[in-house]
């Protein structure tokens, strides 16, 4: 996995822990989960295609 798609996992799961806790803290937002979905999308594409 190239450089970038390993610092978009860590990106990745750093947001999905930091909208969970705001969720837990602050009460759910759409938004917040709908912009975590398309990061995770992103990630995932960028992880499954190659690096030329």
């Amino acid at each position: 996995m190239p450089e970038t798609a390993k610092a978009m996992t860590v990106t990745t799961v750093t947001a999905l822990v930091l909208v969970t806790a705001y969720s837990v803290a602050l009460g759910g937002s759409g938004w917040l989960w709908l912009a975590w979905v398309v990061l995770g999308l992103v990630t995932l594409g960028m992880a499954t295609t190659k690096e030329r």
